[in-house]
């Protein structure tokens, strides 16, 4: 009989591949709730909608010019999502009526003060509905650098759930080695991974069209990609890729905009990496799978990357916990501490090896160096 370790046997885990109302934050928030709605109708447990699904990924960014695209990085600006904002409130209370976990996509307005960059995040709701974290993505890709900030050291984190301990990486996060290995060594159980479509590649990253089919992932880097970190991380994985019909959206010329990759793709897969649900191709949908913790364990009992399969004398890891902040105080105090590399795990067994002490004393001498600067 499974070990009591408070987190169900069996759960529902959904990808609300849906079309927000582009640039209009008000008709996405409503939308949004919505489909949260019909998704706790539907018994989902852990809901993900896709990168930047409010208010829309900026397919603009390659085809305007620079007057142009002010215009509409003023315009994604005013749609987009703020911690403090009453839609991120509304979100919660449909989340709590709802009683899931939702990890969703967002331009998010940065919240240090002074500051007007937008970053691409992922907001995490538990059951009550409340915002209990975020992630930013730590590297936009390619001209992406122009819309969005670099994210914080200090958000590449997991946090526990009633289902299982719960991460998530945005686009070629999923790529990452590292990165994927600092959300495995924090005990990821459930991760979600959104991207801004799914692709037909010809021949390099750059040069790939909408996937019109589910036979795209032949050539589109997500479907391997989203397989292989369930197995290495032996973690269930909720794939949940944009969706965007081809019209002409309200505010935007011909030709001005393309929606490009935004087809969807979303998949839900399994800890041996076996695909449960999707790719769904070419369509507004709510993809859902129930998933078992035994599929889990009976991956990691041929393969653990947290267990008996690691070398931690061999290969280890340093995250930083750090938060980049304007403003430092240089003689300690909590924006020092949480600025610092924390000490790896397997650096502390060495020196309290080397020194003959426990590893607690390792890591507060540790601690105290650091606070004296």
């Amino acid at each position: 009989m499974p070990r009591d370790r408070d987190v169900a046997e069996s759960f529902t885990l959904g990808a609300a591949q849906i079309e927000p109302v582009y640039h209009d934050a008000e008709a996405t928030l409503d939308k949004t709730c919505r489909w949260i709605e019909r998704a706790g109708d539907r018994g989902v447990d852990v809901l993900v909608f896709p990168e930047t699904y409010f208010p829309g990924y900026p397919y603009w960014r390659r085809s305007t010019s620079i007057a142009r695209w002010t215009d509409l990085m003023v315009d994604l600006a005013e749609n987009s999502l703020h911690v403090d904002d009453d839609a991120v409130s509304l979100i919660g209370e449909a989340v709590a009526d709802a009683g899931l976990h939702l990890v969703l996509g967002t331009n998010e307005v940065d919240d240090r003060p002074g500051s007007e960059t937008l970053y691409n995040s992922l907001f995490f709701f538990d059951r009550s509905g409340d915002l209990v974290r975020r992630h930013r993505k730590l590297m936009p890709t390619h001209d992406e650098r122009a819309i969005w900030g670099r994210g914080d050291p200090a958000h590449l984190t997991t946090h526990d759930t009633d289902v299982g301990r719960l991460g998530g990486l945005i686009c070629y996060e999923n790529h990452m080695t590292l990165s994927k290995a600092a959300l495995c060594a924090g005990g990821e159980e459930i991760h979600a991974a959104v991207w801004p479509g799914f692709w037909e590649q010809h021949g390099h990253p750059g040069d790939k069209t909408r996937a019109e089919s589910a036979e795209a992932r032949d050539t589109c880097d997500i479907y391997p990609a989203v397989r292989e970190y369930a197995f290495e991380t032996q973690s269930f994985v909720v794939s949940c890729s944009a969706y965007m019909s081809e019209g002409v959206p309200e505010g935007f010329d011909d030709g001005e905009i393309g929606f490009g990759v935004g087809n969807g793709g979303s998949m839900l897969v399994n800890p041996a990496g076996i695909v449960k649900a999707g790719p769904a191709i070419g369509e507004e949908t709510l993809l859902t799978a129930e998933f078992d913790r035994d599929e889990r364990r009976a991956t990691k009992a041929y393969f653990d990357a947290m267990g008996h399969y690691t070398r931690w004398d061999a290969v280890n890891l340093e995250v930083s916990d750090g938060r980049l902040d304007p403003i430092h105080d240089h003689h300690g105090g909590p924006d020092r501490a949480a600025d610092r590399p924390a000490l790896s795990p397997a650096a502390a067994q060495s020196l309290a090896e080397e020194y003959d002490v426990d590893v607690e004393t390792v890591e507060a001498v540790a601690d105290a160096i650091a606070d004296e600067g």
